[in-house]
């Protein structure tokens, strides 16, 4: 299943929680957290638990963003979650700063039958502190996730590409040291499509391979964005051919393992399978 685009869609809105596949989301987040007020966070818990009880429409992935563990919310959610039928594919932890918080979700999950993954949010100073321990806690953990906007407020800096860049490098390498994916906080403006394509390619290049979404309309965005094009496809399977030979060039480019590594990465965002 391609993971590009995340949708967040608030637990109020149950309406909206099919439109993420209607939009062409990857994956549509269902926001019990920083989307729901105080005074709704009951009638979004049970809005989400109805929904992601019924059997999947389609192949849109279905995550379930839970308040923070560490709050009476955050454990309420888990306990509807336990004590019901909802099987979401995915568990967004918000605040996520411990590896500890981690295992003790994965044995709750285990002796619940319930098979999601976890994904943990990192938006704090101690989060990124502890991101590599994370990464390693459980194999149940599935991604990072970066969280810009809680991360910048922690730090009293601007929710900006260049200030929180080293955040966003040492995210994606604790992912690459536990074999996880990385999948980058949202673009904050809904209406900006050129500010969010090249914050999308800029995520790319970093190591990102997901970005999460505020609004439908930034979807197809990042979807272009993550889906190599057909030259890139043809020249990673042109390196993997090269590859064969050793050392080689491909375009002007040095061709060895590192490059080959890469081409690899390219057709499997593409969906395609090397054949070697």
């Amino acid at each position: 299943m391609p993971r590009r685009s995340w949708l967040f869609t608030p637990g109020t809105k149950p309406e909206r929680f099919t439109r993420a596949a209607e939009v062409g989301a990857d994956v549509v987040i269902i926001d019990l957290e920083d989307a729901v007020a105080a005074g709704g966070k009951a009638a979004a818990r049970t809005a989400a638990m109805d929904w992601l009880s019924q059997a999947p429409d389609g192949h849109t992935g279905r995550a379930l963003r839970i308040n923070a563990p560490g709050t009476a919310f955050g454990l309420e959610d888990m306990l509807a979650l336990l004590h019901s039928g909802a099987q979401p594919d995915a568990i967004i932890v918000p605040k996520a700063d411990s590896p500890d918080i981690l295992r003790l979700l994965d044995g709750l999950l285990t002796q619940a039958g319930k098979t999601a993954r976890l994904i943990a949010l990192i938006e704090s100073a101690g989060g990124v502190e502890k991101a590599e321990a994370m990464a390693r806690a459980t194999p149940r953990l599935d991604a990072l996730f970066f969280g810009a906007a809680d991360f910048a407020a922690d730090l009293g800096a601007d929710c900006a590409w260049e200030p929180l860049l080293l955040a966003r490098s040492r995210v994606v390498q604790a992912a690459a040291l536990g074999g996880l994916a990385a999948i980058d906080s949202p673009y904050f403006m809904p209406d900006d499509d050129p500010g969010l394509r090249a914050e999308t390619h800029a995520s790319i290049r970093l190591g990102f391979g997901g970005k999460a979404a505020i609004h439908p309309r930034q979807v197809a965005v990042i979807n272009e964005a993550l889906t190599p094009s057909a030259e890139a496809v043809a020249e990673a399977r042109r390196i993997l051919l090269e590859s064969l030979k050793g050392v080689g060039v491909v375009s002007g480019r040095m061709v060895d393992e590192a490059v080959a590594r890469k081409a690899r990465l390219v057709l499997a965002a593409a969906g395609e399978t090397a054949v070697e």
